[in-house]
């Protein structure tokens, strides 16, 4: 089969697409014929960091169709239609742990599925789980026209969330992103955040925020927060990895500061992230309400265009491989 491969450097990895053999499924897996793999900006950080070791396949998501399961594996059957998390899935075939898939209804393309797993079961993690949204709760996201900010918004959204409040530097995507349900934009690169939040909750700031930028916006986090609010930082775009914090507010306003990985989880952990996905968005899935738009997409031999380009980070929602 045709895969993508990351070969260690000592500069950082470089890619290659290989043909490796196809993999087998022990006797609780399931072997997948790849279709569309989503791309994610996490793939190359790990590139960048591969320096020693074996080659390697990335990718974190997939859409396509179960061609064997293994003798202990129920509830999955040959010919299923599935999207899941998993690992090495931009390839042809990938093996998957049964809970990490979720059934792709007919009426949906590998391109739309294959956008769904990664950020939206990241997005719901940090939303519902960790930060405990509840209909009618305020929210802000920054960041907000990558995969994961705008999948936090559409869940926000769909989930009655009021008012979803959200940031970027672009001026054209805050437009772009009114459409997906965010009900105040705040333009980063010259609004005040804190004022511009204040403004839209009434003075009361927000109860969950959901932060891909770090250390450079944490004080203004801190001050944003309503009574009982949430934090919850995923990745630190910004580059700053420190920040200090007034913990007389951290104190007075009674706020919960939450670090979101799943560098750190165990197998179960992470099994377990899907099925919430699945149990709380699936519906929302079939109903079209939840589908990332799809900025572009790229041939499995175009994957150092593809990762070039979302590393520019001129795209706004989606990109995804076609593992053909």
């Amino acid at each position: 089969m045709k895969a993508v491969r990351v070969i260690p450097g000592a500069d950082g990895g470089r890619l290659e697409v290989q043909d490796i053999p196809v993999p087998s499924p022990g006797p609780d897996e399931v072997l997948v014929r790849v279709f569309a793999s989503g791309i994610n900006f996490g793939e190359i950080k790990y590139m960048r960091e591969h320096r020693a070791g074996d080659p390697m396949t990335p990718g974190v998501e997939f859409a396509g169709e179960v061609v064997r399961v293994g003798e202990q594996v129920s509830g999955w059957r040959e010919g299923d239609r599935v999207m899941g998390h998993g690992r090495g899935c931009h390839a042809q075939y990938v093996v998957a742990a049964p809970l990490a898939l979720m059934p792709v209804p007919e009426d949906v393309s590998w391109i739309d599925a294959a956008a769904f797993p990664n950020v939206f079961i990241t997005a719901h993690d940090a939303l519902i789980t960790n930060g405990e949204l509840k209909a009618g709760q305020s929210v802000f996201i920054n960041g907000a026209s990558g995969g994961v900010g705008m999948a936090a918004i559409m869940i926000a959204a769909a989930l009655g969330a009021s008012p979803v409040i959200a940031s970027s530097r672009s001026a054209a995507k805050l437009d772009r992103l009114a459409g997906f349900g965010v009900d105040a934009g705040i333009n980063a690169s010259r609004d005040s955040q804190v004022e511009a939040i204040m403004a839209a909750t009434g003075k009361r700031g927000v109860d969950v925020i959901i932060d891909t930028i770090g250390g450079t916006v944490f004080e203004d986090h801190i001050k944003s927060l309503a009574v009982k609010g949430r934090l919850v930082n995923l990745a630190r775009l910004g580059g700053a990895s420190t920040a200090q914090v007034d913990i007389n507010l951290l104190w007075l306003n009674r706020l919960k500061l939450i670090g979101a990985t799943f560098r750190t989880r165990s197998e179960q952990e992470r099994l377990d992230c899907v099925q919430a996905c699945a149990r709380d968005l699936l519906p929302f899935f079939r109903e079209g309400k939840l589908r990332l738009p799809i900025d572009r997409t790229f041939p499995m031999d175009s994957i150092a265009d593809a990762y070039a380009y979302i590393a520019s980070g001129q795209h706004m929602g989606k990109i995804v491989l076609i593992a053909d």
